[in-house]
């Protein structure tokens, strides 16, 4: 296979991780295991990690799965498809965690047009602290209401 159609494969990765956060957060997070995500919405612990953070795990065991996939010769793009999903979940984990949501001290002068509309979606998902009636699932990509504002 040639080089471009594995770079084509990581960037197709990268773009469908996006739904698949949305589709993760909407149905499972707001859904079945809502009592992992809860603590996201909703603090009520003391500790630094949350609940929440067993996505992050999910995630990395899927991403590692490809890395190996492709190791040991079982599928040839998996190190495409794996390096997709890992550098989804680093740009999720700037932008959610550290950006947003200021686990780390960093990025808090951002104030660019996109940033501004990342931060207004993101705000309006908190404003539900139950499960129901939730809004702007997505990371990267928001809806253009936020732009506007």
């Amino acid at each position: 296979m040639s080089t471009w159609v594995h770079i084509l494969v990581f960037f197709l990765t990268f773009s469908m991780m996006e739904f698949m956060a949305w589709f993760t957060h909407k149905y499972v997070m707001h859904g079945f295991l809502w009592n992992l995500h809860a603590d996201h919405h909703k603090k009520d612990h003391d500790s630094w990690f949350e609940r929440n953070d067993a996505f992050f795990i999910f995630y990395a065991i899927v991403s590692i799965s490809f890395f190996l996939l492709w190791k040991y010769n079982i599928l040839e793009i998996g190190l495409a498809i794996g390096i997709g999903i890992f550098a989804y979940g680093l740009a999720y984990f700037f932008v959610h965690d550290i950006f947003i949501h200021q686990r780390f001290k960093l990025f808090r002068n951002a104030n660019n047009i996109y940033a501004k509309a990342v931060r207004r979606a993101h705000k309006m998902h908190h404003k539900h602290t139950g499960k129901e009636d939730g809004e702007c699932f997505g990371m990267l990509i928001v809806p253009w209401k936020y732009f506007k504002k």
